[in-house]
């Protein structure tokens, strides 16, 4: 298995079954429908903990571009590796999301508030303000990027830069922390092909009574998780 088709399926697992779990809390007559916030933190601490263990040993699961990119600034991947990285995790998170709306196709049809139906493929802000909702993804984006450094480092007891398998359970602990703690401001993308991969198939796909993808909010989660990524990188190179 190739380093493109490994991250191309770890992101497509992650988002059926993160952006699986929110279809599940959100969309009418589902079985979970206002199950909370809860069960939609576990479930995509849990898609992370599946996207991470099944490809981690092929391509040390990044399953984002903040991920990717925070590792290329602290030295440790090639610059020619991004671009087959960064393109399968929006190619993979495009393909995720279009099987959650195959899966729940039924609910989407019966559920008649668009921001529902737009919330199971990408973020939104609880509260409109550009500058606070950019911070609110550079911080949950860095708690993440750089507790991943620490869990892969080798001094730390961790596989050297790679998410090795054995890893896949703290980084979900760590996902599900950022989601318990700092998710309530802005649903905590923290991956930019997790919301615009998952936001261009809401704009594609012939949802019935989908409203807008709300485009006008659509950078914040693709420069904000990159800022935070950036910025770990560079924190922890400096220790």
């Amino acid at each position: 298995m190739s380093i493109f088709i490994a991250e191309l399926i770890g992101t497509a697992l992650l988002i059926l079954l993160g952006n699986g779990v929110v279809a599940n809390v959100v969309l009418k007559k589902s079985k979970g429908e206002n199950a909370g916030w809860i069960v939609i933190t576990l479930g995509w601490a849990i898609a992370v903990f599946v996207g991470v263990f099944v490809v981690a040993p092929v391509s040390g699961a990044h399953l984002n571009p903040a991920v990717t990119i925070g590792l290329l600034t602290a030295g440790k991947i090639a610059a020619s590796s991004v671009p087959v990285y960064i393109g399968a995790q929006f190619i993979g998170a495009a393909l995720g999301s279009t099987l959650v709306w195959l899966h729940y196709r039924p609910h989407f049809d019966i559920t008649e508030d668009p921001e529902a139906q737009l919330a199971v493929f990408s973020t939104g802000p609880a509260i409109l303000d550009t500058v606070s909702n950019l911070i609110s993804e550079i911080i949950g984006t860095f708690v993440l990027v750089f507790a991943v450094f620490y869990i892969t480092a080798p001094k730390f007891g961790g596989q050297g830069g790679s998410l090795g398998s054995l890893d896949a359970l703290p980084v979900a602990l760590v996902v599900l922390g950022i989601g318990l703690s700092l998710g309530g401001t802005t649903g905590y993308a923290i991956n930019p092909a997790r919301d615009l991969g998952p936001r261009i198939m809401h704009a594609i796909l012939p949802i019935k009574g989908k409203g807008s993808s709300d485009w006008g909010y659509a950078w914040i989660p693709i420069v904000g998780p990159i800022i935070g990524g950036v910025l770990a990188a560079l924190l922890f190179k400096a220790f």
